[in-house]
């Protein structure tokens, strides 16, 4: 028995931030971003909008895709670094919004890796008997986004991805392999401090802006690089294929000089490489299945193409699955 993706929906806001807005807000530049970056613009939600709601409407759009009913579906898994609040999980929102029956219901926490971490937990339970899966990544990291920080607020971008993952006994098509890692002693480079049972929320914290995002980027550069590699490569070994048998390699959208390095490094040209950050800039958990749906709707694989889903995360995580179309 093999999971498959049935079905796949995406929803980022409307408005749009570009770099000559951001201009106006920080001391930084077009030209500055692009560079170092590879982001032009980027979709950011407005204060009445919170995850769930963009995450509401992806996976409604999933579940039309999949030719399914809100009723059918058994699980949701909803990875997020911004849900809604603490509790209840952000999943249960979505649960109730979409009008699904009393079923499992739940978030999972692994930074810009939640989406595939997610894949590889609907993997497992289909494996033991579990179907018509809703598996989310949603984030609107707009709202924990320091805006005097110029090194931090070009990067990031609020959006929601979703894919029903079904049952199916072919060969043909599905979830090849997966390969999932962390490593909790790097968890200081990319963290929100405040807000959870270590710094809660309080004059202090607020006056130290201690809600937002906070960063050491060359670290987690050379981090996101080497993540990025070994997961690639474990997934590939589990299923005895190379890179030269990817199609299209999605990584997580978070830097074109992460992705161009990942992608010299496992010798895969950018051809075979899928990047649309310069619309969208960082979604986090969202940032794949919004590539994923762009590089179908675009056309760029075709059925029996393998595709390499590959990420790294606040955590510090990192993942890999290895889809057949």
């Amino acid at each position: 028995m093999r999971a498959y993706i049935a079905g796949i929906g995406t929803y980022v806001p409307e408005k749009i931030l570009t770099n000559f807005d951001l201009e106006k807000i920080v001391e930084t530049s077009d030209e500055w971003i692009r560079t170092r970056s590879g982001i032009r613009e980027r979709h950011i939600s407005d204060d009445k909008t919170a995850t769930s709601d963009l995450a509401v409407v992806a996976a409604k759009r999933a579940i039309e895709n999949a030719g399914m009913k809100s009723e059918e579906i058994d699980v949701i898994i909803l990875g997020t670094a911004t849900p809604d609040m603490l509790f209840p999980s952000t999943a249960c929102i979505v649960q109730s919004k979409i009008g699904a029956r009393e079923i499992m219901a739940f978030d999972i926490s692994a930074g810009c890796s939640g989406f595939l971490y997610g894949l590889g937990i609907a993997d497992s339970m289909v494996k033991n008997g579990f179907d018509n899966i809703l598996v989310i990544g949603a984030e609107t990291l707009t709202k924990i986004t320091d805006f005097t920080d110029r090194a931090t607020c070009v990067l990031f971008g609020d959006g929601a991805g979703a894919a029903i993952i079904k049952k199916s006994n072919e060969d043909s098509r599905g979830i090849i392999a997966s390969y999932f890692a962390s490593e909790g002693a790097d968890w200081k480079l990319l963290h929100q401090p405040a807000g959870g049972s270590r710094i809660p929320a309080s004059e202090e914290s607020l006056k130290k802006k201690l809600h937002y995002i906070k960063m050491e980027g060359n670290e987690v550069f050379k981090l996101a690089v080497r993540a990025m590699i070994e997961a690639a490569i474990k997934t590939l070994e589990k299923a005895n294929l190379s890179s030269k048998d990817v199609a299209l390699l999605i990584p997580h959208q978070a830097n074109i000089r992460i992705i161009e390095a990942t992608a010299k490094r496992l010798d895969i040209p950018m051809d075979r490489v899928y990047v649309n950050l310069e619309k969208y800039g960082n979604t986090s958990a969202a940032s794949i299945p919004i590539a994923l749906v762009e590089a179908l709707a675009e056309g760029r694989v075709k059925q029996g193409d393998y595709v390499l889903l590959v990420a790294f995360g606040a955590g510090f995580t990192w993942a890999g699955v290895l889809l057949k179309m």
